[in-house]
Formats: structure tokens, sequence, C-alpha cells
């Protein structure tokens, strides 16, 4: 009897610490289910402030850059890279060859704006120095016969290391001139090749380029061609001033003219 009476209440104790224990495993879960929960709003609630942010509008627009590629093909040794959509109609050979004419032109157009760039630069520099020899010319017969030997050997001096810099200066100008005209035959050239491929766009800017190129060009050129006619005037009053100087004085004096003032340049 005693052992089941033990034994009963044994059994009555298993029972109570297996319904506590279920009891708190419940508490755990419904504790676990509402941190999940919460979590999942939470990520709901980034989700949705991440789509309207604009880093996620740009990268929606990531499969559209993705669809831009570039094909490479091979003509003999040559290798050539072309950008080209995913279109059917972009991979003819007349689109290549339109492409291809645009990148001769965009080539074309940056060596004639530099070779432009460097003929009036040196144009303007040759018309300078054109305009310094005018004046130190002009100053020389204004002091005829006012100045010594010593005066005057130092002001030619002068002149002549100065019409040395106008003859340099007329050498660089022929010299990129003619890279200019090369670059006026590339344009023209690649101008008919864009037009013949369909690339009218291309071609019109290119002439009009050209033309651009064409007026600057001949703006400093006439700048540079007055003052050579100036030069020239300058040289024929030179030339009867000291002529006039020369009837003035007694023959013997001429020896001691310097041999500089009777050059005729």
């Amino acid at each position: 009897m005693q052992a089941f009476r033990n034994c009963g209440l044994c059994a009555s104790g298993s029972l109570l610490l297996k319904g506590r224990t279920d009891f708190l495993v419940a508490r755990r879960n419904m504790a676990v289910l509402r941190l999940s929960a919460a979590c999942v709003q939470l990520l709901k609630d980034k989700a949705n402030v991440f789509c309207r942010s604009p880093v996620h509008q740009r990268l929606l627009r990531l499969p559209e850059v993705a669809r831009s590629n570039t094909v490479a093909f091979s003509l003999g040794t040559s290798l050539c890279a072309v950008p080209f959509t995913q279109q059917v109609e972009n991979l003819s050979h007349e689109s290549l060859i339109r492409r291809a004419s645009c990148l001769v032109t965009d080539s074309a157009n940056t060596y004639l704006s530099q070779t432009t760039l460097a003929l009036v630069d040196a144009l303007t520099q040759y018309a300078k120095a054109l305009h310094t020899l005018i004046a130190l010319q002009k100053r020389y017969i204004t002091s005829i016969g006012k100045l010594t030997p010593a005066e005057e050997d130092s002001i030619w001096q002068v002149i002549i290391g100065q019409r040395v810099e106008v003859s340099d200066r007329l050498e660089e100008c022929k010299r990129l001139e003619s890279n200019w005209m090369n670059a006026i035959n590339i344009c023209e050239l690649s101008a008919e090749a864009a037009y013949n491929s369909g690339a009218e766009h291309a071609c019109t800017a290119m002439k009009t380029n050209l033309q651009v190129a064409q007026c600057k060009v001949e703006e400093v050129r006439k700048i540079s061609k007055e003052a050579e006619k100036k030069l020239a005037e300058t040289k024929a009053e030179e030339i009867q001033r000291m002529a006039e100087y020369a009837s003035s004085i007694d023959i013997n004096d001429l020896e001691d003219i310097p041999e500089a003032y009777l050059r005729e340049d």
C-alpha cells in the first residue's frame, strides 16, 4: 500500500513538471513568433524606403544600360570595335560603314582644329614681328643724320635681329600652312565619305567646320598681308629719306655713312 502511494505521488509530480515545461515552451514559441513578426514588419518598411530612393531607380535602369554592347570584328590583320545596340538593323554593313565614316569625320575635325589653331597663332606672331620691324625702321628714318656712329650701329643691330625673327616666323607659317592644307584635304574627303555612306549630319557638320577654319585663317592672313604692305611702304620711305639725306651733304661725307644705310632690303 505504501509503495502504491509513493508511485502515485511520483506520477503526480511528473505530470506537474511536464505541464510546467510545456507552458514554458509555449511562451518561448510565442516570443519567437512576435520577434519574427517584428522583423518582417521592419524589412517591409526598409523595402518601401529603398524602392523610393534614387539608388533603386538607378538599379532599375541597369538592364537598359546592359543592353548596350560592343562587337569586335577583324578585317585582314586589323581589328576594329564598333558600338551597337542589340537590334538587327544595326548589324548591317551599311550601318557599320556609316558609323565608321562618323568616326573618321570626328578624327578629321580634331586634326583640323589643331592645325588651324597652330597656323592662326603662327600668323599672329608673324604679324607682330612685322609691326615691330616697321616701328624700328620708322624710328631709324626719323633719326637719320641725328645719331652718332655708335648709336646708328646699335639701332641697325636691333633692326637686323628683328629681320631675322621675321624670316623665322615666316618659315614657321609656311610649315604649319602645309599641315593645315593636308587637314583641309582630309576633311573634304571624310565629308564626301560621310555623305556617300548616308551620314548626312556628319557631312554637314564637317563642311561647317571647314568654313569656320578657312574664315579664321583668312582673317589672320589679311592682317599679316597688311603688315607686309606697310613694311614695303616703310622701306620705300627709308630709301627716299636716305636719298634726300645723301643729296643734302657733301659727296666726300658719303664715306662716313654706314654701309647698312645704303642697303636696299
